[in-house]
């Protein structure tokens, strides 16, 4: 289902299946951005198997930017979503069918009214692994038909994480009331709950 801030009708996404990437291992971690972290931490955090959710920038050339320097499109990282998740509960795989299925993969550099290069849709790959399974599932897609336009996501190798401010953390459930919360992430998290109702956190 695509559940991005701008559209309303619903798509299907193709699951990719195949085997958990590692199930001797604890935890593993994806870097993911699909717009604005709000929606993609609110998202995130409710899937079975997701241990930590950390909103941050990825993908630039400034050290330690600022909220304000990547809003102004200067430092070329994208708002993305850092999730550690444990492979024997939930696959990489699964972990890319949310991520496919909660925003627009064929708008580029936008989501909705959030327009600039730090909401473009992105895979930062941690192992050749991922890069493999991502750039699969990718093709997979664009085959389907599932949008009438090519996904334009961007998978690149995996540089380095820098946490949001701390008042970006958990935000949608701390700023529930706020009018983008209420208008933008709500309905994303409600469709997102349903069409994904049987991999929710009990």
């Amino acid at each position: 289902m695509l559940l991005s801030c701008s559209a309303d009708e619903p798509h299907s996404i193709p699951a990719k299946k195949g085997k958990q990437m590692n199930t001797n291992v604890q935890s593993d971690t994806v870097t993911l951005g699909a717009g604005c972290f709000w929606c993609v931490e609110a998202v995130f955090q409710n899937l079975e198997g997701v241990q930590s959710v950390t909103s941050g920038y990825s993908g630039g050339t400034v050290s330690n930017p600022s909220y304000k320097e990547v809003c102004n499109g200067t430092t070329g990282h994208a708002e993305v979503c850092q999730i550690v998740y444990n492979p024997q509960k939930i696959s990489f795989e699964s972990l890319l069918e949310a991520f496919w299925g909660t925003h627009d993969p064929t708008t580029l550099n936008r989501q909705g009214n959030d327009a600039g290069t730090q909401y473009r849709s992105a895979i930062f790959y941690h192992n050749e692994t991922q890069k493999k399974i991502a750039e699969e599932y990718k093709a997979q897609l664009d085959k389907s038909g599932t949008w009438d336009k090519p996904i334009v996501t961007e998978i690149t190798k995996f540089q380095k994480f820098y946490p949001a401010e701390d008042y970006h953390q958990n935000y949608f459930n701390e700023n529930g009331q706020q009018s983008y919360c209420q208008f933008v992430i709500r309905p994303k998290v409600e469709k997102f709950k349903k069409q994904f109702k049987d991999r929710l956190k009990k």
